[in-house]
């Protein structure tokens, strides 16, 4: 028998609070704090408990090598061995189950351990984030920003007003009026589809590839947008609600041919309740008529930049660029659009098929014709969209 253990694996010492029973019969209620070691391992979907035995086991393996139980000091017959296997932290050579499987997918695409662990672990699943707000504002009587006390400063000062030297303002620029209107929309118009040609200007002048080139026998793309290594591994997926000739369901964007590939067909009522599922009961952006999943590829990413601790992060900035140029394309054409990172990612994975370790979601945005009344507050300091 050969053992490894799995690649990337964090213990996390937790504690729990509960009444101390004991000193309940005394009539001295007090909390008492247990504490436990939980493994969190990259390719599992949930945190694994663990005992100071199996803790020991897993010390004694290899995450690269294949070793035999006397290599490791243990015995076939060990018992810990055995519960670390069923909990599939532990693999023998001649394993074949879906643990093996998803740890040998995540071997293949490169991750940094810390980066793979906390993309695994804090994503959602079913989460109301209106419900949780409203959770929360019970907890704290109606209140719930005053438990925070006072927020640092808004603006960050490194010497005195006087030692500050101005600079020059530009009078008139298309650029910063173009930023100036550029503003998240939560009021959607339901009166009527997107039309297609303003949907095909945003989803162009944010993804679709200018270029494509050799360089240095890598092939990489020209866009808008930078993107480490011209790898651009952002792919956008889509969930169309209401464009213009466009039925609706689920797609993913070509950014080579400009064209939309049909995943799923899907009736009116169900890409709304689906819309409002991904993105975590958001019902005033799950109202866009278009909405974009950015999905990483760090198959594509973590090829070049291999176990790279600055990897996951040029993932995320990469997705950043994006939504912006997004933003101000939308802008341009008078449409409203937003950028949320608070959605379900384990439920747009599986809705559009998708291996988190491989191509995860990072955000979720959308974009369409606002509507003419403000049924939603929107952070409009400077008036450009509601005049009042």
């Amino acid at each position: 028998m050969r053992l490894r253990r799995c690649q990337f694996m964090v213990l996390e010492l937790r504690e729990r609070l509960g009444v101390d029973l004991q000193l309940l019969l005394a009539d001295e209620p007090r909390l008492a704090f247990q504490t436990q070691w939980v493994a969190l391992a990259a390719h599992l979907e949930r945190p694994v408990t663990l005992d100071a035995q199996e803790i020991d086991v897993v010390g004694r393996l290899s995450a690269s090598e294949w070793v035999t139980c006397e290599e490791a000091g243990l015995t076939r017959d060990d018992a810990a061995l055995a519960q670390l296997r069923e909990k599939g932290l532990v693999f023998e050579a001649s394993d074949s189950n879906a643990a093996h499987d998803a740890d040998t997918r995540l071997r293949d695409c490169h991750w940094h351990g810390l980066a793979a662990v906390a993309h695994r672990h804090l994503r959602w699943s079913g989460v109301d984030s209106i419900a949780e707000q409203q959770r929360f504002a019970e907890l704290f009587d109606g209140q719930p920003m005053a438990h925070l006390q006072q927020p640092p400063a808004p603006v960050f000062e490194r010497g005195a007003p006087q030692q500050r030297l101005a600079l020059p303002k530009q009078p008139d620029s298309p650029l910063l009026d173009l930023l100036a209107r550029r503003i998240t929309c939560r009021n959607f118009d339901q009166g009527g589809p997107l039309s297609r040609e303003d949907f095909a200007f945003v989803l162009e002048a944010t993804f679709r590839a200018l270029a494509q080139v050799d360089v240095t026998g890598v092939s990489v793309l020209k866009k808008g947008t930078a993107s480490a290594g011209g790898l651009h591994p952002t792919e956008a997926y889509l969930l169309i609600q209401n464009v213009e000739g466009i039925a609706a369901g689920l797609y993913h964007y070509h950014v080579l041919d400009h064209a939309l590939e049909p995943l799923q067909p899907l009736d009116a009522a169900d890409v709304r309740r689906l819309a409002s599922r991904l993105l975590a009961v958001q019902e005033y952006l799950a109202d866009a008529p278009a909405i974009v999943v950015y999905v990483s590829r760090f198959e594509r990413n973590f090829w070049k930049y291999r176990q790279h601790a600055k990897a996951y992060r040029a993932a995320i900035l990469d997705v950043g660029h994006l939504s912006q140029t997004l933003y101000l394309a939308a802008t341009e054409r008078g449409l409203g659009a937003f950028f949320t990172a608070a959605v379900n990612e384990a439920d747009i994975e599986q809705a559009f098929g998708l291996d988190p370790m491989q191509q995860g979601v990072i955000g979720v945005g959308g974009f369409g014709r606002r509507s003419a009344t403000r049924r939603e507050i929107e952070f409009d300091p400077l008036h450009a969209v509601w005049p009042d």
